[in-house]
């Protein structure tokens, strides 16, 4: 009987010991996790339930505001300046997307080839990644100059009169788009690691079947690099929703010429910032959030049918 409790004792010792030491390693563990958890709370979960409040409100930063339910997302939709927004950057990004994946995809390619001085040519590539958004605008504002832009110039010299690019409505977003693809290296770079991860034996294996060189890329590179293609899928996406440095720096914020350079950040940072319409642009920003989380939504659904994955 004895022995029996003294088991007993020992058990509960030992539990009641494993239970402090639990206690202490998890105390101890929240601690150190401590101030990113208090900086999560202060500067993401506060403002983003905030700005639901503040959605249904007049609130201006400089005043409280009132409630006024869903007021702010009718006059949204009646708005023809934020359909205008809507417009252009939805055909930003139904443009943009697709042609960096295809210019990323096919430099990546050229970069992997096994060539002297590819380490050069791979950092030249990068290197309009490192230049910052607003000298990148500026840049590109000269070389697209109607008049002295080294563009025109040079179209100029095999007789074709160059587009005023930037100062017309028709070709204002198709040069935001080639001033983006400008800037794909950090791509060509996640494309680069997913060609270096395919196995050297899948091309053996289709080069003894006699497949040539456009028949691996199809049957081989494509399939084997799509996990690498979806996310930059989605990330150029996200991206392409937020599109906002380049037409603001360009066009001083006013989204000239006749609004077609008006991005859906844009115009949401100036009822924000410049007319302090908070409540309206919390609104906006929420509208924002639900197309990118829908779309990122029917890319990873529709993933299943296209991503390949090694071994599966």
């Amino acid at each position: 009987m004895m022995k029996t409790a003294d088991s007993v004792q020992i058990k509960e010792t030992a539990a009641a010991k494993k239970r402090r030491e639990f206690h202490r390693t998890n105390v101890t563990g929240w601690l150190f996790a401590s101030p990113w958890v208090l900086g999560l709370l202060l500067f993401y979960a506060v403002p983003m339930f905030a700005s639901v409040y503040f959605s249904f409100t007049t609130y201006s930063i400089l005043q409280p505001g009132q409630f006024v339910g869903m007021q702010n997302y009718k006059d949204l939709f009646l708005d023809p300046l934020f359909w205008k927004s809507i417009y252009n950057t939805v055909y930003f990004a139904v443009f943009f997307v697709p042609l960096s994946i295809f210019f990323g995809v096919a430099l990546a390619m050229m970069l992997n080839m096994r060539v002297k001085g590819m380490a050069v040519y791979r950092t030249i590539f990068f290197l309009p990644t490192l230049v910052p958004q607003v000298a990148l605008a500026v840049l590109w504002m000269w070389l697209l100059h109607p008049n002295f832009g080294l563009i025109n110039g040079i179209l100029a010299n095999f007789g074709i009169d160059g587009p005023p690019w930037l100062g017309s409505e028709s070709w204002s977003k198709p040069s935001l788009i080639l001033m983006s693809l400008w800037g794909i290296g950090h791509a060509v770079v996640i494309y680069l690691a997913g060609l270096g991860d395919i196995p050297d034996e899948y091309y053996e294996a289709a080069e003894i079947d006699g497949a040539n060189w456009f028949q691996k890329t199809r049957t081989v590179t494509i399939p084997l690099l799509t996990p690498v293609i979806f996310y930059n899928l989605v990330m150029g996406t996200i991206g392409a929703f937020q599109q906002f440095t380049l037409p603001y720096t360009m066009t001083k914020g006013q989204g000239s010429p006749a609004n077609s350079m008006t991005f859906y950040v844009m115009y949401l940072y100036e009822n924000g910032f410049r007319y302090f319409k908070m409540g309206y642009a919390s609104a906006m920003a929420w509208i924002l959030f639900v197309i990118v989380m829908s779309l990122t939504a029917v890319i990873f659904v529709t993933s299943k049918r296209w991503v390949h994955y090694q071994g599966k």
